[in-house]
């Protein structure tokens, strides 16, 4: 029998990885899970939200299932630090990030599909003034390890990083900066790198059926970053006929996603872009509550809805939150382990209760999240897992 590792982490993250393993063993999928400790418990009583406990862990049953993780900046986070861990040097980072780096999970499957009756579909004007809803259906390719959140930057940079840069011609603009006023992030990407995320999406084009894959960056400002990824793409568009290459800006992007979001099938960026267009999608089809992904490496492969901790919404009793985005991705975990018959059934039993409509969470019923959403009539967390099984039944 497998071994899942569940990594629930913080905050909402403790209340839906639950869900989605009860929707798991409700379908069939049999699995022992093991619990990995990580998250901001573990940075406060240990100086390390990514225990090495839970990498060994990883390394021995590589799939992981995680739920959601709470991240703060630097000096807040060392703040909350236990008093004997205080002053330590200690230097908090985010532990999925670390994850992703350790195990070079290079990879990140972000799929933004509608589901027919969500009341938060994104809709728009039609020439009639009317009103339609276009079908969307978009996968983000983002390229997970590298970019701007490959965590080389520096407050103060050291003599020898600040040499090294007024090399560049263009740092004669900060010439005049003291070097504690400078903080300075890189965007570094690798050619290696892009091929890969470049063609796992063409790869997933080809066996989905999607027409085109838009290569979503900023090439006529990151002329290097961003042009090497476009580089890449048109080399390799080439193997891949039927499949047309587009590439759009960034910022462009965010004003083509609502105009006519349904003529964007895979898209691929780097890091941070990314992670901005994933969500701007996500909004399209009803938010993060829905937002499900995937991060994939050569070895070890970690599951999870892209919504964050949400600790206000933690200690409510009963639970309002919507627990979708993290079954849809045990959902992605089932397909990547070749159990798409049970992923199926699991993503039809959640098309049908949002197309019924009886059972909603308080993000469906469009009220603020708090303890009366149950008294407004939204279900709780635990019901709509109830609905999706009866629908497995």
């Amino acid at each position: 029998m497998r071994t899942i590792v569940s990594l629930p982490g913080d905050g909402i993250g403790k209340t839906v990885l639950p869900e989605a393993i009860r929707v798991l063993e409700a379908v069939g999928f049999q699995a022992n899970y093991v619990h990995g400790d990580i998250g901001w418990d573990y940075w406060i009583t240990e100086g390390n939200a990514l225990p090495q406990r839970t990498i060994d862990l990883l390394e021995e049953h590589k799939i992981g299932l995680f739920g959601a993780i709470t991240s703060k900046p630097k000096d807040e986070a060392a703040k909350e630090l236990s008093p004997d861990l205080q002053g330590k040097g200690y230097v908090y980072f985010s532990p999925i990030v670390g994850l992703r780096q350790h195990f070079n999970l290079d990879i990140c499957i972000r799929p933004c599909k509608a589901f027919t009756g969500n009341p938060l579909n994104f809709i728009r004007k039609d020439a009639s003034g009317g009103f339609e809803e276009p079908k969307v259906d978009s996968v983000i390719f983002r390229q997970n390890t590298e970019g701007m959140y490959g965590g080389i930057e520096w407050t103060n940079p050291p003599k020898q990083v600040r040499d090294a840069l007024e090399t560049h011609p263009k740092m004669k603009n900060f010439a005049h900066v003291p070097s504690e006023d400078l903080a300075i992030s890189t965007r570094i990407v690798s050619r290696n790198a892009c091929k890969r995320i470049i063609r796992s999406a063409f790869e997933y084009a080809k066996k989905h059926g999607y027409k085109n894959v838009t290569v979503c960056e900023k090439p006529n400002v990151l002329r290097e970053t961003s042009g090497m990824m476009l580089g890449e793409a048109k080399k390799i568009a080439e193997e891949y006929s039927g499949i047309d290459l587009w590439d759009t800006n960034i910022d462009a992007q965010m004003m083509w996603l609502t105009k006519n979001p349904e003529n964007y099938g895979v898209l691929v960026s780097e890091n941070m872009f990314g992670d901005i267009i994933s969500d701007g999608f996500a909004g399209l089809v009803g938010g993060l509550g829905f937002a499900c992904s995937a991060n994939i490496g050569d070895t070890v492969s970690v599951f999870e809805p892209t919504h964050g901790s949400a600790p206000k919404y933690e200690t409510l009793d009963p639970s309002i939150v919507n627990p979708i985005a993290m079954v849809l991705s045990a959902c992605m975990m089932l397909d990547h382990l070749g159990e798409i018959e049970k992923s199926d059934k699991i993503k039809v039993a959640i098309a049908e209760v949002i197309k019924e409509g009886k059972v909603r969470t308080y993000d469906m019923m469009k009220l603020r999240g708090g303890a009366d959403a149950i008294s407004k009539g939204a279900c709780t967390t635990q019901e709509m897992t109830d609905a999706i099984i009866a629908r497995l039944k």
